[in-house]
């Protein structure tokens, strides 16, 4: 994927949750001070903050193109062949996906009716960070499948 957009619904939702768990995080060290007592339920919301954001986050790596990867077998490869092998990857990565949206989906049915400890919603808000991040993942999967056109891996120069 050459040149994505600097801006993308990821990112920013990314982004916007980094900023709410920084606000969370600091309610709850200054509730550990004298000035005043802070919340019990801010420990449980930065946890799950966390988890949305890094989900999130992946889907982000994932429009990017910027997941690690050893290219330096396909990059002696021609690029037709290059062409096949990471169509064939992305395939396969396609089909993992697939299952852990269904996974993802049967885990947020499954803890629907799971209370919290301290927020005042269910279990499953938690575990619908993995499918939303999943069918992210899939949209991004599907739309490099459809515009492959060049698999060339640019080089970054050497100094």
């Amino acid at each position: 994927m050459s040149n994505p957009r600097k801006y993308s619904i990821e990112g920013s939702i990314a982004s916007i949750i980094f900023i709410v768990l920084i606000g969370v995080v600091l309610v709850q060290v200054f509730g550990r001070t004298p000035l005043f007592r802070g919340p019990v339920w801010t420990e449980e919301a930065a946890r799950w903050l966390w988890v949305w954001m890094a989900f999130i986050g992946i889907a982000e790596v994932e429009r990017q193109d910027g997941q690690l990867k050893m290219a330096f077998l396909a990059e002696l490869l021609p690029a037709g062949a290059r062409r096949i092998l990471y169509t064939v990857i992305d395939l396969v990565y396609l089909g993992i996906v697939g299952h852990l949206i269904w996974i993802s989906y049967k885990t947020v049915l499954r803890t629907a009716n799971n209370t919290t400890v301290t927020l005042p919603t269910t279990d499953a808000v938690l575990y619908a960070s993995g499918l939303v991040a999943s069918v992210l993942i899939l949209h991004r999967i599907v739309r490099r499948l459809l515009g492959r056109r060049d698999v060339t891996v640019t080089r970054e120069p050497t100094l």
